[in-house]
Parts: C-alpha cells; structure tokens; sequence
C-alpha cells in the first residue's frame, strides 16, 4: 500500500522568514516607486521644450519605471497571503506574473524609442543641449538612488525586473547628457537619436534575457542552478532506497523550489526516516524546502511451478 506524505512543516517554517521578505522588499520598492514618479513629469516637460528624444525617451522610460515599481510592489504585496483553498501555494506566482509584464512593457518601450529615433534621424530637429544636460544629470542622480535602493532589497525575479528599468533609464540618462555634451559642443543633432537606439539595444539583451527566465519559471522548468540528475542521484543515495522515478524540481517564485518524486524502498517500515532524511538533505544540499515524496516498495511476482521436466522447445 502506498503512503504520501507532504512536508508541511518545512512549507511553513519557510513562509514566515518569507514574509519578512517581501515585507522589506515591498517597503523598498514603494520608495523606489515613489523617487522615480517625482522627477517623471519633470523630465517629459523638459524633453517636449528642449526636444530631445533622448530626454522623451528617458522620461517614457520613467513613466514605465513607475509602473513596474508599482506593479512589482502590488506582487510583493500579494506574495505575502497565505495558502487558502483556491490557491493551495498562495500567491506567490504574483512575482512571476509581474516580471513577465514588466520584461513586456520594456520591449514595448524600445520600439517606441527605435521608430522615433529612425524618424529623428532622417528629420534632425534642433535640440536645447544646455538644458539636456541640466536634466539628465538631475535624472542620473535619480536613477542611482533608485537603482541602490532596490539592490540592497530582496534579490527576486520581480525585483530584478523593477532594476532591470531602473538601470536601463540609468542608461538613457547617460546617453541624454552625452547627447546635450556632443550638442552644445559641435551642433550635431543627429547624436541624439543615435545615442537613444544604443541605449535600447543595449535595454533590449536585458529584457530578453529577464523574459527567457520568467518563461522557464512558468514552463515549469528546473532552475537553472539545480541539476537534476545531481538531486536524483542524493535521493537514491539515502539508506533504504532502490530507486528514484517521476522526479520533478520546479520553482514556485524566487527562492521558493518545490520538488516531488516517487522512492521505491526495500522496507516501508524505514520510511519515516528516510522520509525526514530525504527532506533535510534536499534543503541542505540543493535549497528545496518544499518536498513532497511517495514511497513505494515493489511488488513481489507470485511464483509459478514449471513444467517438470522442461520441455524442448
């Protein structure tokens, strides 16, 4: 007869440290959210009048730093429920969800600024540099603040897509002061358009890269830093084990793995004990806190009286 058996109370144990975590990280991020929104209007009125797109850009770019720091903390803020009966694992996908939209909303970002500056570089347009660079100096120093801010937060897919912005408006605030600079310097205004299409290309390998790993997350996938064969391998190592099969590692949100699988044993009375082995070696050795293992032993095959003496076939 086959027992399941849940790891509850790692489950738990691991939620309330959690909670403390998106507690912090949420404060982090509407603080973040709060120092982008300040200077947004600022910069896109300073951008119409000077007309850089640089400067447009970079404050488009602020407006969707604002809401994914929004988003990201409403996440936070939802990863922290508990289980209920709908929603067995809580809300802790949340997260997951608002880096996926968050890496979207950049991509749509970056053809906004691709189609403009191919039409600024055909059609150059004067451009204030002087007031370029007051700006986008005042928007750097921003974007730092904000940009340290969320690095000494909680490390997790949703926050790393909020820095993701963060940084690439960094970027944009760069390339507008070196625009303003080259501007006020020589008079060349196509510098400005082109200095906006290197910052989203260099915005667009990020993107891409946070948007391949929110969809592996979703897909279910083993982590990247988990090897499979590597945890099948220490489950079959535990005394009392014969063999591992319908082995799965998935992650439920940053930090949080779960992990299943079906253990055949030479005696089911050892199974308590393999069971609490198997848990804390999972935690241990590959950081799975949430466990769920079924243990199984092998039928026996009744035995059959052949034919005496054999026949010849």
């Amino acid at each position: 007869m086959a027992a399941h058996k849940h790891d509850h109370g790692a489950a738990s144990g691991h939620g309330a440290g959690h909670s403390h975590h998106h507690t912090a990280q949420n404060g982090t991020l509407i603080v973040a959210l709060l120092l982008t929104l300040s200077f947004a209007g600022v910069e896109a009125v300073a951008g119409w009048w000077s007309g850089s797109l640089a400067l447009l850009a970079d404050a488009a770019h602020m407006v969707t730093d604002s809401s994914a720091l929004g988003l990201a903390a409403a996440a936070a803020w939802l990863a922290r429920c508990p289980p209920s009966m709908r929603h067995s694992y809580g809300l802790v996908r949340a997260e997951v969800l608002a880096a996926l939209f968050n890496s979207l909303l950049m991509l749509v970002l970056i053809g906004f600024i691709v189609r403009e500056a191919l039409e600024r570089v055909g059609t150059p347009r004067d451009i204030d540099g002087g007031t370029v660079i007051g700006v986008a100096v005042i928007g750097l120093a921003i974007n730092l603040v904000v940009a340290w801010v969320l690095s000494r937060g909680e490390h997790t897919l949703n926050s790393r897509a909020a820095l993701l912005h963060v940084l690439g408006d960094a970027l944009g605030s760069v390339a507008a002061i070196t625009a303003g600079i080259v501007i006020v310097t020589t008079g060349w205004t196509p510098i400005d358009p082109l200095l906006s299409l290197l910052v989203a290309a260099l915005i667009l390998f990020s993107a891409l890269r946070l948007l391949r790993e929110v969809l592996h997350v979703l897909m279910e996938g083993v982590p990247g830093h988990v090897q499979l064969a590597v945890v099948g391998r220490d489950l079959a190592r535990l005394p009392g084990v014969r063999r591992v099969h319908d082995l799965h590692v998935w992650t439920l949100s940053s930090g949080t793995l779960a992990l299943s699988a079906h253990l055949e044993l030479r005696d089911l009375a050892d199974w308590p004990a393999t069971l609490a082995a198997a848990q804390q070696a999972m935690e241990a050795q590959h950081g799975i806190s949430h466990v769920t293992l079924q243990p199984e032993v092998p039928t026996a095959a009744p035995l059959v009286r052949a034919p005496y003496p054999p026949v010849d076939l």
